[in-house]
C-alpha cells in the first residue's frame, strides 16, 4: 500500500509539472522608418495648398441662393408640370382608341371560330378581352421648402485645416527640418458607361533639411466611384470623401518614410504551472509579459527599461536550457518538454519584437535537439510556420 501510495504521488507529481499553458500577450512595437532622423531634428513644418476654403457660413449662404432660384424657378416648374399632363391626357385618349380598335379586331377574328374553339380559348382565359390604360391624374409639383443642409455632406476646410491634419509621428510643428508641400486639386469626376469615375490629382514634395527627397504625385488616374452617373450622386459628399482619402494616405505615405510609428502585435507565450522547482520559470514568465505591455515606442526611456526588465525573464529561460536533459529519462524535472517550451517562446518572442537573427538562432539550437523532442502534430505546424517566417524575405 506505502509503494502504490507513493507511485502514485510521483505521477501526481510528475503529471503537474509537465501543465503548460499558453497566453497571448498584447503590446507596442516601433516600425522603423525607411529614413532615421534623429530625435533633436524631428521638426516637421507641413504647407498645403488647394481650392478649398468654405466655411459653415457659407455652405449656409449658398444653400439659401439655390432655395430662392428654386422659388423664382417654380411658376416655370408648374407650367411645365401641367403641359406634361396635357399631353399624357392627349396620349391616353390616343391609347383607348388603339385598345378599342385592338379589341374589336380580336372580337372579329374571335368570331369567325367554331363553337368548339371559341368554349376552348375562353377556358384557356384566351378569349378578346378590352383593357383600357390607367387614366393618368395630375399632380402638382410642391412648391420648395428650405431645409437646412446637412454640413456633413460638405467639404468645410481650407489650407489650414488641411495642413493641420498632416502628421509625422514622432514629430513636432516646431520647425522646418522636415519641410512638407502638398498641392491638392479639385476632384474631377468622368462618367463612362453609365459608372462614375474620379480623379483628384496631388503633388507631394518633402525636402529633409533642404535638400529634396521626394518629388512625385498620386491620384491622377481616374478611379471608380459609382455604378451610377455623375448627375445622380451626391457630388459634395463624394468629393469630401475623396479628400478624407486623399488626407489619409499622405499620413501613411509620410509615416512609412519618416515616422516612428507604433503598431499592436500579439505574441504567444506559454507557461509552465507548478511551485517549487519552476518557481523562476514563473518569475520569468512574469518578467516578461509585463514588461512586453510596458513597452511605448513614443518614449524612448520607459521602453529601455521595459527592455532591460524583459531580459532578466529570458536570462532565466536560456539559465534553465542549461539544466534541460533532451535525451534522458522523461521524467526528469527539466526534460525535453520544458526545453521544448522555452525555446517555442524564444523564437515567438524574437520574431514578434523583429529580431529574426534571434529567432534563428534559437530555432537552429531547437532543431539540433529535436531528436529527444516529441512535437505533437500542431506543435509540428506551428514550427514550419515560425520557420517559414524567419526566411521570408
Amino acid at each position: 500500500m506505502k509503494h502504490l501510495f507513493l507511485t502514485f504521488l510521483l505521477i501526481a507529481s510528475y503529471g503537474f509539472s509537465q501543465n503548460i499553458s499558453s497566453e497571448n500577450v498584447d503590446f507596442l512595437i516601433l516600425k522603423q522608418p525607411k529614413e532615421t532622423i534623429e530625435v533633436a531634428n524631428r521638426l516637421l513644418k507641413v504647407t498645403v495648398t488647394s481650392p478649398y476654403n468654405v466655411t459653415a457660413d457659407d455652405v449656409i449662404k449658398q444653400s439659401k441662393v439655390e432655395h430662392q432660384a428654386a422659388l423664382d424657378n417654380y411658376a416655370t416648374v408648374l407650367a411645365n408640370s401641367e403641359k406634361e399632363f396635357e399631353q399624357k391626357l392627349r396620349d391616353y385618349d390616343e391609347e383607348v382608341a388603339q385598345a378599342k380598335e385592338k379589341f374589336e379586331l380580336e372580337s372579329a377574328e374571335f368570331k369567325k371560330l367554331s363553337m368548339l374553339e371559341r368554349l376552348s380559348m375562353t377556358d384557356q382565359g384566351k378569349n378578346p378581352k378590352l383593357v383600357n390604360p390607367t387614366k393618368p391624374d395630375y399632380v402638382k409639383p410642391a412648391p420648395p421648402v428650405y431645409r437646412e443642409p446637412n454640413l456633413n455632406d460638405h467639404i468645410i476646410v481650407n489650407n489650414d485645416v488641411l495642413s493641420s491634419q498632416i502628421n509625422v509621428e514622432g514629430f513636432t510643428k516646431e520647425g522646418n527640418y522636415l519641410d512638407v508641400l502638398i498641392d491638392i486639386r479639385a476632384v474631377q469626376f468622368q462618367d463612362n458607361a453609365g459608372q462614375t469615375f474620379a480623379n483628384q490629382p496631388t503633388k507631394l514634395v518633402v525636402k529633409v533639411n533642404g535638400a529634396e527627397k521626394i518629388n512625385t504625385k498620386f491620384f491622377e488616374e481616374f478611379k471608380f466611384v459609382s455604378s451610377s452617373p455623375s448627375n445622380n450622386i451626391n457630388k459634395s459628399l463624394e468629393e469630401k470623401n475623396h479628400l478624407n482619402k486623399v488626407v489619409a494616405f499622405l499620413n501613411q505615405y509620410l509615416n512609412d518614410n519618416y515616422g516612428f510609428q507604433s503598431i499592436k502585435k500579439t505574441v504567444k507565450l506559454d507557461k509552465v504551472k507548478n511551485k517549487g522547482e519552476y518557481d523562476d520559470l514563473e518569475k520569468a514568465h512574469i518578467y516578461v509579459t509585463t514588461n512586453l505591455k510596458k513597452l511605448q515606442p513614443s518614449e524612448p526611456e520607459r521602453t529601455a527599461a521595459a527592455v532591460t526588465g524583459m531580459q532578466k525573464g529570458i536570462d532565466i529561460w536560456l539559465e534553465t536550457l542549461k539544466k534541460v536533459e533532451f535525451k534522458k529519462d522523461s521524467k526528469s524535472v527539466f526534460n525535453a518538454k520544458i526545453g521544448e517550451y522555452i525555446y517555442f517562446n524564444l523564437i515567438r518572442l524574437n520574431l514578434a519584437m523583429n529580431r529574426k537573427a534571434d529567432a534563428e538562432k534559437y530555432l537552429n539550437e531547437l532543431q539540433e535537439n529535436l531528436v529527444g523532442i516529441k512535437l505533437s502534430y500542431d506543435e509540428q505546424n506551428e514550427l514550419k510556420t515560425l520557420e517559414n517566417e524567419i526566411y521570408k524575405k
